[in-house]
């Protein structure tokens, strides 16, 4: 059988092939921009993004490097009002009745929750605590001293009248008042809505706002100072009048 016959101009487009160590480059066809453009574009798509990603708030991203005691939640003694008031958005959801620990789940229950009540309109929510704080349990009927036991889930530790949710968009404030109520039923506890501008509270009470309560009485003692009260014993002084001489006939 004769060999195949090679054009010679197919021959000489073979001999100007080189082989390049460089990477080869596929750039799709665009529709709109000239064959002649298309090698001196830059890719659409960046290899890596400089902003940081979003962080689970339901969950740490490093874990815990050791087990988690139980504790209690943080309790202002010295007049702190912080993360009493809204900061971020136009209205809150803020407990109104004491501290307590509530899990991951409960969390991401009441969140969805929210979501979908406001489902179809433009807001952003913004959720001021996180769950951090690893909750361990041991199976029932273990004897004393076989260790604190294995991870169960992940829950927040929440100081009284904390805000829990804060939104902002172009919502009707009854709208936002329905969406915080439905998710408060889904939460341990009794919850209050808040707005901007709202007094803060210091514990359980409000400071300012109608009632005229100022932090400068709450921080200031209920128990007398011992000055105080050695001053309170004494008997009041009277003031002294000088008497005349008496005229001598």
């Amino acid at each position: 059988m004769p060999p195949p016959r090679i054009c010679p101009g197919l021959m000489a487009q073979f001999s100007q092939l080189t082989i390049s160590s460089a990477r080869p480059r596929l750039i799709a066809p665009q529709p709109n921009i000239p064959l002649f453009l298309l090698p001196s574009l830059k890719p659409a798509v960046r290899a890596f993004s400089t902003t940081t990603s979003r962080l689970n708030w339901l969950a740490p991203k490093a874990g815990e490097s050791r087990k988690s005691r139980k504790g209690r939640p943080r309790v202002p003694t010295g007049g702190s009002m912080r993360g009493t008031t809204v900061v971020w958005g136009d209205y809150g959801l803020r407990m109104r009745d004491h501290d307590r620990r509530i899990s991951a789940k409960q969390l991401h229950i009441a969140e969805e929750t929210i979501k979908k009540r406001l489902r179809g309109m433009k807001f952003r929510l913004y959720m001021r605590i996180a769950a951090n704080i690893g909750v361990y349990t041991s199976g029932n009927e273990a004897r004393m001293g076989k260790g604190k036991g294995s991870f169960d889930h992940w829950a927040a530790r929440v100081a009284v009248s904390k805000v829990i949710f804060e939104i902002k968009g172009e919502l009707h404030e009854q709208v936002v008042r329905d969406a915080f109520r439905l998710a408060g039923n889904k939460l341990p506890g009794l919850y209050e809505f808040v707005k901007r501008g709202d007094p803060g509270k210091m514990g359980i009470t409000k400071v300012g706002g109608v009632n005229g309560v100022t932090a400068e009485e709450l921080k200031r003692p209920r128990r007398k100072l011992p000055l105080e009260e050695a001053a309170a014993g004494l008997p009041a002084a009277t003031p002294s009048v000088p008497t005349q001489p008496s005229a001598v006939a």
